[in-house]
């Protein structure tokens, strides 16, 4: 994997994302978050992670905005790392891709489970759609469609396909219709 978003994939939110939590430090240092592990004592232990290593990924969620640096101590300084709104609006994504690699396993073999806080009964997490409540798992009846901001060449990468859209976004696609550019993928 690429430690950077190709020129033709910035427009993505696949990218994006992947650019953000897409390596397996940043995964297991935000499921530990999940966790409650906030001090970098805590999550080197828990992940056997080198110092070096632990800091700059740690400086990297902090410059990214999914964590925040708290001193907690003095005297000597330290700090704790804190989730903020963004880092805590992953949850769903870390719980979706523990509840992926759960499905290939059978109830033995599972070492971590998703249970209910208050009956300790498991849980199947499942993502659906916020208005309707229906599961979204189904591509044929959900699909990615260009998106107001898409530029021409994701427009073309979608053929045509795309959700409800405003007069300006109309005009938009008019204008780009002509455009010899390339269609961008979108991983």
């Amino acid at each position: 994997m690429t430690s950077q978003i190709r020129r033709e994939d910035l427009e993505c939110p696949l990218s994006t994302a992947i650019d953000y939590v897409g390596d397996w430090w940043t995964l297991l240092l935000l499921h530990d978050a999940f966790d409650g592990y906030t001090r970098f004592e805590e999550f080197q232990r828990n992940l056997g992670i080198s110092s070096s290593m632990l800091t700059g990924r740690l400086k990297r969620l902090v410059a990214d905005g999914l964590f925040e640096r708290r001193p907690y101590q003095t005297r000597p300084v330290r700090h704790a790392y804190v989730l903020t709104e963004l880092g805590a609006s992953l949850r769903p994504v870390i719980v979706a891709l523990a509840a992926w690699g759960n499905a290939r396993l059978s109830s033995e073999q599972r070492s971590m489970i998703l249970v209910d806080a208050v009956t300790g009964e498991e849980v199947e997490p499942v993502i659906v759609d916020a208005a309707t409540g229906r599961r979204l798992d189904d591509s044929q009846a959900y699909v990615f469609s260009a998106g107001p901001a898409a530029s021409p060449a994701m427009r073309a990468r979608y053929g045509g396909r795309q959700g409800k859209a405003t007069e300006a976004d109309k005009v938009s696609q008019k204008r780009g219709a002509g455009s010899s550019g390339e269609a961008r993928s979108c991983p």
